[in-house]
């Protein structure tokens, strides 16, 4: 682990942007299926897990807008209830989109999660 060691008697600040949880971001990005409308996200991590399940999204049918540290998410049209297979194991975390999918149709068709 990497540690900072400060010496002298000189008052340290700054700023430091805080990037969001992936593990809070997840799920929140999968419930934008159970809205009919647009959900407004911020803070929200671009890494490889975001980035999929928000290709899946897509794949289902929404919109998706980035902009400025702000991710707009239009479910309103989705017309798919499958998650593809190349899509599906490319992380473990996407079985989550399977609840929220079962939650608006009440049905669902997706493979095993990935790694």
């Amino acid at each position: 682990m990497s540690s900072y060691i400060i010496e002298g008697g000189r008052r340290l600040e700054g700023e430091v942007s805080v990037s969001g949880s992936k593990n809070a971001s997840l799920p929140i990005i999968a419930a934008s299926i159970l809205n009919t409308g647009i959900t407004r996200l911020y803070n929200i991590p671009n890494i490889h897990d975001t980035q999929i399940t928000l290709k899946i999204l897509k794949y289902l049918g929404c919109k998706i807008k980035k902009s400025h540290g702000k991710i707009e998410i239009n479910s309103k049209n989705i017309i798919r209830k499958d998650i593809p297979e190349h899509l599906m194991n490319q992380m473990r975390s996407t079985v989550i989109l399977a609840g929220a999918i079962i939650g608006r149709f009440k049905e669902a068709k997706f493979s095993y999660p990935g790694d």
